[in-house]
């Protein structure tokens, strides 16, 4: 399927690439192992997981931030903090603190494929919590940007829990997740049945997303109740409330979601009085604009510098 007016469709060809990527970063770094013939093929993802060194980073798995099956989440520590809680030593510092939401066209994906980017993030100095959340065609709209602002929410009420400091705390979303924390955040009446607002958060970095686009002329139109219309539903049309400063990346080379959603959520936020900034990932295609984040791929594009780049400036 071509992709319409400049909007978003699911990608059909764009992994298998990813894949091509991947093992060439692989084989250059040395650091994984060519799959026997008997073994399964790897997934992009599993590639990408598989040559990122967890570079002393600690890990706390499964923990739920709701009652419902998908609503828990990983927590990732940077290597001092997890050498401290290891050893049971006095932690006096507190760190900035980032949730990340992934992507997957709302159907697919889960925390685990994408430990890379926590484990990224935790080197890089935050704690950083990797979300899951319920998944269409079960779960339409709003339930997974609900679903979102939930764990945000828990994740900013519980921070202290893991040595993070809520008064430096970001949100990071791509593709779908990208969305998905977007939307959480722009609309304040997403995070107010858990207590906080969108300005408690210090800062959004969405990467990739579909913020504005016709999901009724897509295959994500699986992902919205039937009755539902793009101005109901997208995030540059659902801004209320105060808000936190964005960062909105594109990639050079996405043929997935196209630039025309950002502008519009630029447009969008601007005309609300909000704080954006925005850059393009040079060379990066929707895939690497996240797979990238992975440090031994950082050669591939610079979307792991500019989300730290900015993430210390408005955090540290």
């Amino acid at each position: 399927m071509k992709a319409l007016n400049n909007d978003v469709q699911r990608p059909k060809v764009s992994m298998p690439k990813f894949v091509r990527v991947g093992v060439t970063a692989a084989l250059a770094v040395g650091t994984i192992m060519l799959a026997t013939q008997q073994a399964q093929a790897f997934s992009a993802l599993a590639i990408v997981n598989g040559i990122t060194a967890n570079g002393g980073v600690g890990v706390s798995k499964d923990i739920l931030y709701g009652d419902e099956p998908l609503q828990d989440l990983d927590i990732y520590y940077p290597k001092p903090l997890a050498q401290a809680m290891k050893t049971n030593t006095t932690i006096k510092q507190e760190y900035p603190m980032v949730v990340f939401v992934h992507g997957g066209s709302w159907e697919s994906g889960n925390k685990e494929e994408y430990a890379f980017v926590g484990q990224s993030l935790a080197q890089a100095g935050y704690v950083t919590a990797v979300i899951n959340y319920r998944k269409a065609p079960e779960h339409v709209y709003p339930d997974y940007v609900e679903d979102t602002a939930q764990a945000i929410a828990w994740s900013y009420k519980n921070a202290k829990r893991f040595h993070a400091n809520p008064e430096r705390f970001a949100v990071v979303g791509h593709s779908a997740g990208a969305f998905n924390a977007v939307a959480a955040i722009a609309n304040e009446d997403f995070l107010k049945p858990y207590g906080i607002k969108p300005t408690d958060i210090s800062a959004v970095i969405g990467i990739a997303g579909p913020y504005s686009y016709d999901f009724r002329k897509f295959s994500s139109v699986t992902a919205f109740a039937a009755d539902a219309t793009p101005d109901e539903v997208m995030p540059d049309r659902q801004i209320k409330g105060a808000q936190p400063p964005y960062l909105l990346l594109t990639a050079e080379k996405d043929k997935v979601v196209y630039a025309t959603n950002t502008i519009k959520m630029t447009q969008a936020l601007k005309a609300a009085g909000v704080t954006v900034q925005t850059s393009e990932i040079k060379g990066a295609s929707h895939a690497t604009s996240i797979g990238a984040m992975a440090p031994p791929l950082r050669w591939v594009n610079d979307v792991r510098a500019q989300v730290l780049s900015y993430l210390d400036k408005t955090l540290k």
